[in-house]
C-alpha cells in the first residue's frame, strides 16, 4: 500500500510540475486550483458565551480529501488552523467523521475521506463586536485514479458577537 501510494503522489506531483510549465512567466499571477470551496457565512454568537461556529465545506464533484483522522500515516489529514483574532478564543476544531471510501484497484484497503459537503465545529468565546477570524485549511485531494499535491484553502469569516437580550429581537 505504501508503495501504491507514494506511486500516487509522485504521479500527481509530476501533473503540477507539468502544469506550471506549460503556464507563461509573463503573465500576471496564476491561482492554484483548489478541489474545496469555503462558504463563508456571517456567525452570530452571545457574546462572552460559549457557543459553536459552522464552517461549511465542499468537495469539488469527481473528488475526495483525507478526512482528520485518515487510515494511513501516510496520507495528509484535513486540518483547519485558525490564527488568533483579538476579542475571540476558540477550542480545538471538531471534524466530521469521515465515509470509508476504497480505490477500485485496491477494493480490501480503506480510506477515511470527506465527499461533498462537510462541516466543521468551532467551540468560540466571544467579546462583544464584530471579528473577523482567519485561517487555513491544509487538505489533499484525490480522485479515483490519483491523489494530488496537498493545497492550503484560505479561510476567513466574520463573528459578530451580540448581548444576550439582542439576539432574541
Amino acid at each position: 500500500m505504501r508503495r501504491l501510494l507514494l506511486g500516487i503522489s509522485l504521479a500527481g506531483l509530476s501533473m503540477g510540475v507539468a502544469a506550471a510549465q506549460s503556464g507563461s512567466l509573463t503573465s500576471s499571477v496564476v491561482k492554484t486550483k483548489q478541489y474545496i470551496v469555503f462558504a463563508s457565512d456571517e456567525q452570530v454568537v452571545t457574546a462572552g458565551k460559549k457557543s459553536t461556529v459552522e464552517l461549511h465545506f465542499k468537495v469539488n464533484d469527481g473528488f475526495h480529501v483525507n478526512s482528520h483522522t485518515p487510515k494511513s500515516e501516510l496520507l495528509i489529514p484535513t486540518n483547519l488552523t485558525l490564527q488568533p483574532a483579538a476579542g475571540v478564543t476558540a477550542s480545538a476544531v471538531e471534524y466530521p467523521a469521515g465515509t470509508a471510501f476504497s480505490f477500485s484497484f485496491e477494493p480490501g484497503e480503506k480510506l477515511d475521506v470527506y465527499t461533498g459537503t462537510f462541516t466543521v465545529k468551532i467551540p468560540v468565546v466571544a467579546a462583544a463586536g464584530s471579528h473577523t477570524v482567519q485561517g487555513v485549511l491544509h487538505y489533499q485531494a484525490c480522485d479515483n485514479a490519483a491523489c494530488y499535491p496537498p493545497k492550503s484553502l484560505p479561510v476567513e469569516f466574520v463573528l459578530t458577537a451580540k448581548a444576550a437580550g439582542a439576539l432574541a429581537r
